[in-house]
């Protein structure tokens, strides 16, 4: 088992971890976990297959380290005192604008995420940190609904569903840097789910 100072340290000048993690997130999006060979890398990398092996232990550990970062950012958004206390629909209110704050953040490694098929033991376990995620947001849906405060005459299993599908789409039509900003974007969604949830 490695430790951590293997998954750390620098390897070759003009390449650290996150630079290397960064490329193989691409890599790993364009082609394909499973299609990606260590030899892909490092030709994206324009470095050996040796070198890559200064930066991290194997395929399987880039891909942890990336699950990990998209993973780690949405479960601080239901951490944070925003999510845990005040009104039901205020708080899913704050856990979407975060949602879609980490996705856009982190947009290459959230596209990773959810395009995950759940072949490895590494991928299985990033699946169930997300369906806990999904699960713990469900649950908010549940709460606004009971509070009142969102219609009761749709199923909350639908809600939650619509829900994720609208903001998990983001990661296949969203491009940063252009004229929609995070902020509008962010507005925008919101406006139209509670726009159809709150009670008239």
């Amino acid at each position: 088992m490695s430790s951590p100072e293997t998954t750390t340290r620098r390897g070759r000048p003009g390449y650290d971890q996150q630079a290397v993690l960064n490329i193989a997130v691409d890599v790993f999006n364009r082609h394909g976990y499973e299609a990606t060979s260590m030899g892909l890398l490092a030709e994206n990398l324009g470095i050996s297959k040796s070198a890559i092996y200064h930066h991290v232990p194997s395929k399987g550990d880039l891909l942890k380290l990336a699950l990990d970062h998209a993973l780690g950012g949405l479960e601080a958004v239901l951490e944070h005192s925003d999510a845990v206390s005040g009104k039901a629909d205020e708080r899913l209110e704050y856990v979407l604008r975060g949602t879609i704050a980490v996705l856009i953040e982190r947009l290459p490694y959230v596209t990773l995420l959810l395009r995950l098929r759940g072949n490895t033991d590494i991928e299985r376990d990033a699946l169930e940190r997300r369906r806990a995620f999904d699960h713990q947001v469900a649950a908010l849906v549940d709460a606004a609904r009971s509070e009142g405060s969102i219609r009761k005459d749709i199923d909350p299993r639908t809600t939650a569903r619509l829900l994720f599908g609208t903001i998990n789409s983001l990661v296949e039509w969203y491009r940063p840097g252009g004229p929609l900003t995070p902020e509008k974007l962010a507005d925008d969604v919101i406006s139209m789910i509670f726009e159809g949830l709150h009670r008239g």
